[in-house]
């Protein structure tokens, strides 16, 4: 076999060891699939990964002798210091610097009295776009408020309570 067609069979191995694990998790009730939701994650990702990566021969062939390669990844990668939490946290702090400065801007946006084509007529399109998308992301929050707090028959009491 040549290195193409060692990846390829690779490829194929792992994705049919990631079809019977998927099988065996759809017949696991809820929590339990719900405590393998990670690895079932990053199992696809590998999977994903070896779509697109080309190993060595030697390396393909190492991994093919496993019985079991995509699990083996998986365990190697499962005890990895990865960055994870970094990007996680990351992630966290520059979307909540968005709704800042976002919140920020919607404070300083006048509402615009007029029409649009006031607005286009009188050079004023630019206010006229800010007053409507803070109307906008008004009426999201209203609906995104009645979502979580509508029970389908009451509007809880602290509904209108925001950030």
């Amino acid at each position: 076999m040549n290195t193409n067609d060692l990846n390829t069979a690779l490829y194929e191995k792992m994705a049919a060891e990631q079809d019977k694990y998927r099988d065996w998790l759809k017949s696991q009730p809820p929590a339990e699939v719900l405590n393998h939701a990670y690895e079932y994650t990053v199992r696809e990702d590998i999977v994903m990964a070896m779509e697109e990566l080309e190993l060595t021969a030697a390396q393909a062939q190492a991994l093919l002798d496993s019985p079991t390669p995509l699990a083996d990844v998986y365990r190697y990668f499962e005890k990895l210091e990865t960055g994870y939490m970094d990007v996680i946290r990351d992630s966290i702090e520059n979307r909540a610097d968005d709704a800042c400065k976002a919140q920020a801007e919607l404070r300083k946006a006048a509402i615009y009295p007029h029409s649009a084509a006031y607005a286009k007529e009188h050079g004023e399109l630019e206010q006229y776009r800010a007053s409507n998308n803070a109307n906008l992301q008004c009426k999201e929050a209203i609906e995104a408020a009645v979502r979580e707090h509508f029970d389908g028959m009451y509007l809880s009491h602290d509904a209108a309570k925001g950030g």
